[in-house]
């Protein structure tokens, strides 16, 4: 007999966050996130999106066993100003049984008729900067810590749900070494003269912030056009600038300014920090900085996170100055992986980007949907 219990408690929300912790004890490839995070990710106090945002949280209990979790969430800035009656639904985690998620579908379902919305979609976070896709290809290879990880068994559960693929991802990766400077050093000094742009340079993360909103508005613009993006507020982008600028080494944030010194370009790289957060193993204290600090230094693989383009720039060369700046960066500290976060498989403008450093697509990630 399947039960679900709606998070209602602190203990509630800690079971709910610990839940893939066993479900994924054995697994050499899960990484576990911060706990206290993740905890903090659905304090309406703590993260801001729950300005234009609403989730419930389930649990699943079979035997009195907790089996599975999920979250439900409404992105309101999406429903009214998009006019796209979505149900959204993430941190969808199951044992293999057919009833436990179905019951946990179940609840998301009803509470999207309940708002007379057409489809449910996920898994899918609050946001574009959440986690996003249950991984359907390339399971033997350790997660980077911004994606969700699963069990080979979850994709058989939404098609036997009744859910079909609405969006397909692909992450790759290339050695450092297959970035070859001849394909965009002269270019990036023709692309300088010509549009006047300059690349900067930052050692200190307060060299930073002074750009940091500038670079939020030029995701937006940059992303604006693709499927089922949401804009970053305005109080959103003070909550990210806190909880990510912080975590990245200044020397991987790179921006291109024109000669008024307005951002036409940007990209983010982190280093990896899946295996330092395997040794914490969700625990900041007392160990867990040390780990963190030390990926962070000495990591010699990296994310390539976001990487932006203000539409007036784009198809005009500008990544190549971007990747001169990380080309010098990288050779400095021994960079040797190359790493690509979720792209959508038709953003063929960001594949082009890359073709040059021959990538190996390592694992491939959907979403799914449901009429309602």
């Amino acid at each position: 007999m399947i039960s679900i219990k709606e998070v209602t408690t602190k203990s509630d929300l800690k079971a709910f966050v610990k839940f893939p912790f066993k479900l994924y004890k054995d697994s050499k490839y899960w990484v576990p996130p911060i706990i206290s995070e993740e905890l903090k990710t659905f304090n309406k106090k703590e993260n801001p999106v729950f300005n234009d945002a609403e989730s419930r949280l389930f649990l699943a209990y079979k035997n009195g066993e907790l089996v599975g979790r999920v979250a439900a969430i409404i992105n309101w800035l999406e429903v009214n100003n998009q006019t796209l009656k979505k149900m959204r639904f993430g941190w969808f985690d199951f044992i293999d049984d057919l009833e436990v998620s179905k019951a946990l579908l179940n609840q998301v379902e009803t509470i999207g008729r309940s708002h007379n919305f057409t489809f449910t979609e996920g898994p899918v976070g609050f946001s574009n900067l959440d986690k996003v896709g249950v991984v359907t290809e390339g399971f033997d290879a350790i997660a980077p810590m911004v994606t969700w990880y699963n069990h080979p068994y979850y994709a058989k559960h939404y098609e036997q749900a009744g859910y079909i693929v609405e969006k397909s991802y692909s992450e790759s990766r290339f050695p450092f070494e297959n970035v070859k400077p001849e394909f965009f050093l002269k270019a990036q000094e023709l692309i300088k003269k010509r549009y006047q742009i300059k690349a900067l340079k930052f050692t200190k993360t307060e060299e930073v912030m002074p750009y940091a909103d500038k670079m939020f508005d030029l995701f937006n613009e940059s992303y604006a056009s693709l499927s089922s993006f949401v804009a970053i507020t305005d109080i959103q982008k003070e909550y990210f600038k806190k909880k990510f600028i912080s975590f990245i080494n200044p020397e991987y944030i790179k921006f291109v300014v024109d000669k008024d010194d307005n951002l036409v370009a940007f990209a983010i790289v982190m280093p990896a920090f899946s295996k330092a957060l395997q040794k914490m193993n969700g625990k900041l204290f007392p160990f867990g900085f040390r780990h963190i600090l030390h990926a962070k230094k000495h990591s010699k693989e990296v994310i390539f996170y976001l990487i932006g383009i203000h539409p007036d720039y784009q198809n005009k060369g500008v990544h190549a100055v971007i990747f001169n700046e990380y080309y010098d960066t990288f050779k400095e500290k021994g960079i040797k992986t190359c790493i690509r976060t979720p792209e959508l498989e038709d953003n063929y403008a960001i594949h082009q980007i890359w073709k040059h450093f021959n990538p190996e697509v390592y694992r491939r990630r959907k979403t799914f949907k449901k009429d309602l």
